[in-house]
């Protein structure tokens, strides 16, 4: 038994295109390490900008209308919000799997892996839908 082990040929580092190309992880952690990622998104660079577009808009009414129509028509701001609203679609549903898979609910392989999928594709679509909106020009119009 010792033999068939010492002749496997393990690999010593893994590069980071083997990590993204090669290995293959389950749905659920990839659910987890998005999960992560998207709670470092909301953290770190979102709360700041966030914060930046509501100290402008609230300074004046012309810092208001600066926002409302020319920064947030901006294509880049308007992907930076694109994947904002995805960060939070995504870590809000990922949250509320975890949230189940804590009170022994889904735990099972395949109600995890249907989970799994479940909260990828609803971050996608309720980022779609909301982008929608953000590209259709729903917030610059008058109401």
């Amino acid at each position: 038994m010792a033999s068939a082990s010492a002749k496997k040929i393990r690999p010593k580092y893994l590069s980071l295109p083997a990590l993204l190309f090669e290995i293959r992880m389950p749905v659920a952690a990839l659910v987890s390490i998005t999960h992560r990622i998207s709670g470092a998104l909301l953290l770190f660079p979102f709360a700041a900008w966030l914060l930046f577009m509501l100290d402008t808009s609230l300074h004046s009414e012309q810092g208001f209308e600066y926002v409302k129509t020319k920064y947030l028509g901006l294509t880049l701001v308007k992907l930076g919000l694109l994947l904002f609203i995805w960060a939070f679609c995504h870590h809000l549903c990922a949250g509320i799997r975890h949230l189940f898979l804590d009170v022994d609910i889904g735990g099972d392989l395949k109600p995890a892996r249907l989970t799994g999928w479940i909260v990828l594709a609803a971050g996608l679509v309720l980022t779609a839908v909301f982008g929608a909106r953000i590209w259709g020009g729903g917030w610059s119009s008058a109401r």
